[in-house]
């Protein structure tokens, strides 16, 4: 609804002059606060340009785009002059001045309405005599409102919350917020509360402002609402997640590098991408180059052009319903959502507002809309997170829909002929959607992410994919042979016949093999000799424990308790973590459970705890350290474990961060404290070893401890000085490097001698290389992601324990760690390959 309160609605005035109605209509909405004084100029300036008056005695003035700065609020204001103002050379008379204070939808809106004011003769006569101010909101709005004073945009209610979602806010989150928020009927507003961006706020309707905040898990924001009741809904279901897996892998969490499990042995080219989507086909290649959309800058009658663009924009809406139904019900709800989200961003009121503003600057609705999304897309793609920096790829989906629309062209097809493997510069979701197995093998693109919805939708197609390939693969003639292997991300072009052959070959293997670890996930983790070898899980709350289970888990070898503190506003309480732990202990049905104390450090936002800002914080005050200096955090999660612990044998307790041997005693120390306080039994005690520190002195640990548990992501960054995340080194923290496996080496034999085991926990325990390489150096308990248990164990069945071995004892001589994945051939009919 159009806001339009009568406090701006000015019945019965005198105008000597256009200049002197613009200046009262102006006044108006100064003093509503909606525009800064100086807007009036805008104005003024803006019927220099051009003239505003639409018709039947109707004028829409309004600001030039260099004085939009000046606009506090969206708004517009009435001035009725029944006797009349001269508006222009050709004698035109204005008996209503609508003055016009930016543009959004509810302008759109009212662009509409006044179409309908201009062929209503009689209506035009009424409202430009009237002395009732709702006969001009009832016109305007198609309301009646109260009288009411207008409040402008305070809200009164506020709460401060740590968004949870491991991909940060992206589109599908902030649609269902923008949903929420919607179906209340209220208001609400996200300010984000630290970065660079620390102060800027996004209407939570608004997606593109919301997708603008750049929110990462961890980011703390201040929700605002115009109720209590909506505050809380909407603080309950961000702390929720929106609707997303809370225990997905991190956005710009580098994977474990893959070297391929198959080659071939005589290609002509081999093109290298990102691994997006696995699996391996064979066929020939097909360019798809969309054709370039050309948008000229056509103004016309800006009511014309804004009926336009509200049309256009309700087509795309009703393709995205075909869409939606098509998506659901061949893949799923899940994968619908992302076109659920397309709808949300046709909807933005941000951008509609923009558009609006350039239609009635005088531009055609083509270009406006081009122009306004284009700004937005740009925004994204300069974004840190490589999450969110993909969601520009979906609004130029949305962009490139609503532009067919105006210019009347229909997208054609995605290709012709017979199943083939696709090239493109980039794919779009809903190109991607349109794709099935009967038509196309794979694709390839030059650009692109593996956390792109293009990526999401071809995994559940099935098809495998390869993104960021780089403009060469654009080159590859039509009708090229070639053989793409989602999984190590790599196209081979011209491949021989015996290439091929074999290809074949392996794709019945890799069928069966998907088939039969599926069937055996419940069997106990084991080498094909027997060795045992448990294959445990990493999650984060008792709710993921079932769906770990299912998927042939041994136990949870890491419960990640950082996630307690970080998915809320406040500190958990001793009571609530003793319940999550028994609720976890419980489900595991006495497999074992690794409780983790708090590991957390100054890279985390999160502002309840107050904790400083780092500059080095991987070096700084985190894991035990922080514990020992917050013994308000660290006791409360003691007591609840020691409590937890009284029922439940199955729990075990780790301390991370360790790299002396007296950080591990004063935390013993401290816990055996609490234990005997509350007459708790003991618990077993492990170390994570992710500094390299803790390995070299794994001797004097391993006498002391019961267990270690290897971090291998945290160990590898540490040992090769390289940031896992950073952009430019994070390919390169491997942890198959050989100083990495010397040190696993090391600790592994300190602890054979004092009779304790070690496993892994880190990234390396679910990359198949790494847990056979593990499993060789002595590993004996890998805990890995809940979808990697099946591969893993897979992996083990398929080698002996000494075959391991000698693997291992060749790996730790090798020079680098491309050469140590180069070691580890593929299994094929219980056979390596050689």
């Amino acid at each position: 609804m159009i806001d339009l309160p009568q406090t701006l609605i000015r019945l019965g005035a005198q105008a000597g002059s256009k200049a002197d109605a613009i200046a009262q209509v102006a006044a108006l909405l100064t003093a509503a606060g909606r525009v800064a004084p100086g807007y009036v100029e805008g104005m003024l300036a803006r019927e220099q340009q051009a003239n505003t008056y639409l018709g039947s005695g109707i004028a829409i003035p309004h600001g030039t785009p260099e004085t939009r700065h000046l606009i506090r609020q969206t708004g517009i204001a009435v001035l009725q002059v029944p006797g009349g103002v001269q508006w222009g050379e050709g004698g035109e008379t204005v008996r209503l001045v609508v003055g016009i204070a930016a543009a959004s939808d509810e302008h759109l809106d009212l662009l509409r309405r006044l179409t309908r004011v201009l062929g209503d003769d009689a209506l035009v006569d009424k409202l430009s005599a009237t002395t009732d101010a709702g006969d001009v909101q009832a016109a305007l709005t198609g309301e009646r409102p109260a009288n009411t004073p207008d409040t402008g945009p305070t809200l009164p209610y506020s709460a401060q919350v740590t968004l949870p979602n491991p991909l940060g806010m992206h589109a599908r989150p902030a649609t269902g917020l923008a949903n929420l928020v919607r179906s209340r009927g209220g208001r609400a507003q996200l300010t984000r509360d630290s970065g660079e961006s620390a102060g800027e706020s996004a209407d939570a309707t608004r997606l593109m402002e919301v997708l603008g905040l750049g929110l990462t898990r961890g980011t703390p924001l201040t929700v605002s609402a115009d109720s209590p009741e909506l505050l809380a809904a909407v603080t309950d279901a961000i702390r929720a997640g929106l609707g997303d897996d809370l225990s997905a892998a991190p956005a710009g969490q580098t994977p474990a590098r893959r070297e391929p499990d198959w080659a071939p042995q005589a290609v002509g080219a081999t093109v290298e991408g990102v691994a997006a989507a696995d699996g391996l086909v064979v066929g020939v290649t097909r360019q798809h180059a969309p054709r370039p959309l050309e948008v000229r800058d056509d103004p016309g009658d800006p009511l014309q052009e804004a009926a336009r663009l509200t049309d256009a924009l309700a087509a795309a809406h009703a393709e995205l319903d075909g869409v939606v139904n098509d998506v659901s019900a061949k893949f799923g709800a899940d994968k619908a959502a992302i076109f659920r989200a397309h709808q949300e961003l046709l909807a933005d009121e941000g951008t509609v507002q923009d558009t609006v503003g350039r239609i009635l600057d005088g531009h055609g609705a083509a270009w406006a809309y081009q122009a306004a999304t284009g700004t937005r897309i740009a925004q994204l793609q300069k974004l840190d997170d490589p999450t969110l920096a993909a969601r520009a790829a979906d609004l130029g989906d949305v962009q490139r829909r609503v532009l067919r629309q105006l210019l009347g062209v229909h997208e054609p097809e995605v290709h012709s002929g017979g199943p083939v493997i696709l090239l493109a510069p980039d794919l779009t979701p809903s190109d991607t959607a349109r794709l099935g197995p009967d038509t196309l093998l794979g694709f390839v693109t030059a650009l692109g992410g593996p956390t792109s919805h293009t990526a999401i939708i071809a995994r559940g197609l099935g098809l495998p994919a390869v993104v960021a390939a780089g403009s060469g693969v654009l080159e590859v003639p039509d009708g090229t042979p070639a053989i793409l292997d989602g999984a190590a991300g790599r196209l081979y072009l011209n491949p021989s016949e015996a290439d091929v052959h074999s290809a074949r070959q392996r794709q019945d293997v890799l069928t069966r093999g998907r088939e039969a670890a599926r069937a055996a996930r419940f069997e106990p983790g084991a080498t094909r000799d027997g060795a045992r070898v448990e294959v445990a899980a990493n999650i984060n709350r008792a709710a993921d424990a079932g769906a770990a289970l299912e998927a042939g888990a041994e136990g949870v070898g890491l419960m990640r308790t950082e996630f307690l503190f970080l998915e809320r506003d406040s500190v958990p309480g001793e009571e609530e973590q003793e319940a999550e732990y028994r609720a976890m202990a419980l489900a595991l049905e006495g497999r074992p459970l690794i409780i983790r104390t708090l590991d957390i450090g100054g890279d985390k936002e999160v502002p309840y705890l107050g904790l400083a800002r780092e500059d080095n914080s991987f070096l700084g005050l985190r894991g035990i350290r922080l514990c020992f200096e917050r013994p308000d955090l660290f006791l409360p999660q003691l007591r609840a474990v020691a409590r937890a612990a009284k029922d439940y044998p199955n729990i075990h307790l780790m301390f991370p961060m360790i790299s002396t041997l007296e950080d591990f005693r004063r935390a013993r120390a401290i816990f055996d404290t609490v234990r005997r306080e509350l007459d708790a039994p003991e618990v077993p005690l492990g170390v994570m070893i992710e500094v390299p520190s803790a390995a070299l002195i794994a001797g004097a640990l391993a006498a002391e401890v019961d267990f270690f548990s290897v971090g291998t992501n945290d160990l590898t960054q540490y040992t090769l000085a390289m940031d896992r995340l950073h952009p430019q080194l994070a390919r390169q923290t491997d942890a198959m490097h050989p100083a990495v496996l010397q040190l696993i080496h090391l600790t592994v034999q300190a602890a054979e001698r004092h009779g304790k085991w070690v496993g892994v926990c880190g990234g390396a325990a679910g990359d198949e290389v790494g847990a056979l390489l593990l499993t060789g150096l002595g590993v004996r308990e890998l805990s890995v992601s809940t979808p990697q248990v099946a591969g893993v164990k897979a992996a083990l069945r398929g080698r002996t324990l000494p075959e391991l071995q000698a693997l291992a004892r060749e790996a730790l001589n090798q020079p680098a760690a491309e050469a140590v994945r180069a070691l580890v051939r593929p299994v094929v009919d219980g056979e390596a390959v050689a």
